[in-house]
């Protein structure tokens, strides 16, 4: 599985999300998508960690709180349709 991240900053990097998410537990992967055109972060991102567990507990942690003066929106990623 992995975290859905919203409502990030357009200034976020991988080392700042690892960092955060490494409290939690180990993190496997982490991807944010940028906007083709501009290249730009569009102000989201995916977090994968080794277990369920630390998932779970990074989203209860998480989830509506500041951070980079923007109130982050943490849970569970759909699978893609």
């Amino acid at each position: 599985m992995s975290i859905y991240v919203g409502n990030l900053s357009y200034e976020v990097s991988q080392e700042d999300l690892g960092e955060v998410f490494s409290e939690y537990g180990s993190v496997q992967r982490i991807y944010i998508p940028k906007d083709r055109e501009t290249g730009r972060v569009r102000g989201f991102a995916f977090v994968e960690m080794q277990d369920e567990s630390d998932e779970d507990k990074a989203i209860e942690a998480l989830n509506g709180t500041t951070w980079m003066d923007r109130e982050l929106k943490v849970n569970k990623a759909k699978p893609r349709e």
